[in-house]
């Protein structure tokens, strides 16, 4: 009957209010960044750095400093996210892994509106999460590097102007029916007696829907944004390559009525001196007078990162030979051991010789 059905329905709202309550908004990650629940994302950004320079496995050689590294990463990976954040704080770790399985995080929502769909109650969660909000353009940089920085990998600590939203924006706007969105207006346009046309314009004035800003606002009295210096920490990871790209989410400009959109450096190598490289391979040229070539020698590389071998040739050497050394190229992108140096011997022959020269070469090299 329907009455057996609304009791069975408000019998299992009530079980999975049950088990809902039992989902601790755990201040685990908070705890891992040493931070309160009420960090702000400067707090929260400032407490990263400084953790994960400490915990770095590159610099931080005791055990369990990289499971402390990664850990200090899902924290800021959760708590920089605004969307990610609110559902942590609302239903932890479980909201978490119900919002990655309905889309990786992405989308916006209540990652628990479907199960009080099921049971018939709506409202509850974000009707419009399957609606794309709007985001600003991503900002692309250079990263210059050099092939040094690339062998060793480094930590970088740099500074970004942005735009940031006025902290009292909400101050300034007032409500506006025609306004559909950010940056949309909607007109009504009579084609004849009885019949209306709505279109959408382009009005700059619309914050969101039904939100208009309101002109020359105290509030906000050097308009809708502000310029703001962020501090960012890039890790440039051994063997990295050109054309590799960092990103750093939601840290472009900011506006009203959209989402921050990505700040992204694309890595440039620079050229070396001594070393060319391909791939997990470095090439060098070394040029040698003819009699190394012709009775043998030793010669010292001194590499990218100071250390110092040695490359013996016992036998004769042809011009523009290619001699391979195992394991002196780049770190692998992997992390798994390095790749390999070619070296092209340039054999420089002499200018002139004298006779006496050219007869005791040929009698010495001469084949009866």
């Amino acid at each position: 009957s329907i009455a057996n059905t609304k009791m069975n329905s408000l019998l299992w709202f009530s079980a999975f209010l049950a088990i809902l309550g039992q989902v601790v908004c755990a201040d685990d990650l908070y705890k891992v960044l040493g931070i309160s629940r009420k960090a702000t994302d400067k707090e929260i950004k400032k407490a990263y750095r400084k953790l994960s320079i400490q915990y770095h496995p590159d610099k931080n050689k005791d055990p369990g400093a990289t499971e402390k590294f990664q850990e200090v990463a899902r924290a800021y990976e959760v708590l920089s996210d605004e969307e990610k954040r609110e559902t942590y704080d609302r239903y932890g770790e479980e909201g978490l892994k119900q919002q990655e399985q309905r889309g990786g995080g992405g989308g916006g929502g209540d990652p628990f509106s479907s199960i009080f769909e099921q049971f018939g109650f709506r409202g509850f969660g974000n009707q419009q999460r399957n609606q794309q909000e709007r985001k600003t353009p991503d900002v692309e940089m250079p990263l210059r590097l050099t092939l040094k920085q690339l062998y060793l990998g480094e930590i970088l600590e740099l500074e970004y102007v942005r735009e940031t939203m006025c902290m009292n924006w909400k101050e300034c706007t007032k409500k506006s029916q025609d306004c559909q969105g950010p940056g949309i207006k909607v007109r009504t346009q009579q084609l004849a007696p009885g019949f209306v046309q709505q279109v959408q314009v382009r009005d700059d004035k619309c914050t969101g829907r039904g939100q208009m800003w309101r002109k020359d606002c105290k509030a906000c009295p050097n308009g809708r944004t502000q310029p703001e210096k962020t501090s960012l920490t890039i890790d440039v990871n051994k063997g990295m390559r050109s054309g590799e790209r960092i990103t750093f989410e939601g840290v472009a400009d900011e506006k009203i009525g959209h989402t921050a959109g990505d700040l992204v450096f694309f890595i440039q190598e620079q050229n070396h001196e001594f070393f060319k490289r391909d791939g997990d391979n470095l090439f060098m040229n070394v040029e040698i007078p003819l009699v190394d070539a012709l009775v043998g020698f030793t010669h010292k590389v001194t590499h990218l990162d100071g250390h110092e071998f040695e490359i013996k040739v016992t036998e004769p050497v042809e011009c523009d030979e290619i001699q391979k050394v195992k394991g002196e190229g780049m770190p692998r992108r992997s992390g798994n051991g390095f790749g390999d140096l070619f070296v092209t011997w340039i054999v420089n022959f002499p200018d002139e010789l004298t006779q006496e020269q050219k007869d005791q070469i040929d009698k010495i090299l001469r084949v009866p």
